[in-house]
């Protein structure tokens, strides 16, 4: 029965984001992208079957053991891309900083200016960083770690969905600006909108989102520290 049940969800699963990725082919509009619609028709439909997330993970379980090789799988386009990374090390680096900086300044201010406390606010320091360094770094600060799950989905979408509307709207077109962008506020997602505009772009996303959970995790402690001191 668990092996039917898990084969069952694993098949429903890939269904529904294949049927998902055509109309998004299809029609072109970010906010269709597959991993969106995918994942609230399957909130939904467990919702309303009254299935348990716990249920369902014993056969998305199979699916998330991809995650590991696709997140390997981005090695290949930074391998291709390498010559175009030596030789723009600079503005790469220096956008993914300035990225990071952005995304934990942007999120703890406007909690802060909105009166949240300060486990809410600790918990959304670091929501443009991908979920598994998100989790180590809050759980360091003593917030909220499923809290940051959620921020960190919700800047993730959010990026996917309207980062490339913000970059026609302040003229930016360059690929490696674009892939900086999208990698270091919306993580793997902004990742896999960025393969859309190209390889070189995903690259750029790539290294950026790569760089950014690693300034993260050290600069995350010492911008708390400045916003509340």
């Amino acid at each position: 029965m668990n092996i039917m049940l898990s084969a069952g969800i694993v098949v429903s699963t890939v269904f529904i984001y294949v049927v998902m990725a055509m109309i998004y082919k299809k029609f072109r509009l970010p906010v269709l992208m597959p991993a969106l619609t995918g994942t609230a028709i399957i909130v939904i439909v467990l919702i309303n079957l009254n299935i348990p997330y716990s249920t369902y993970m014993k056969g998305g379980q199979w699916i998330n053991q991809l995650l590991g090789p696709a997140v390997v799988a981005l090695a290949y386009p930074l391998y291709k891309q390498r010559h175009q990374l030596l030789k723009n090390w600079l503005p790469i680096v220096g956008g993914s900083l300035a990225g990071v900086f952005a995304g934990m300044l942007s999120g703890m201010l406007l909690a802060l200016a909105l009166g949240f406390s300060k486990p809410f606010i600790l918990s959304i320091v670091p929501k443009s960083v991908t979920t598994p360094v998100a989790i180590q770094i809050v759980n360091h600060l003593g917030a909220d770690s499923s809290l940051t799950s959620v921020f960190v989905m919700i800047a993730g979408f959010t990026g996917a969905v309207c980062g490339v509307y913000l970059l026609r709207l302040f003229r930016i077109h360059h690929v490696i600006g674009s892939g900086i962008a999208l990698g270091s506020s919306s993580h793997a997602l902004g990742t896999a909108k960025a393969l859309e505009i190209g390889e070189q772009a995903s690259s750029m996303s790539s290294i950026a989102m790569t760089i950014s959970a690693i300034v993260a995790s050290f600069i995350a402690p010492v911008v708390v520290w400045l916003v509340f001191h």
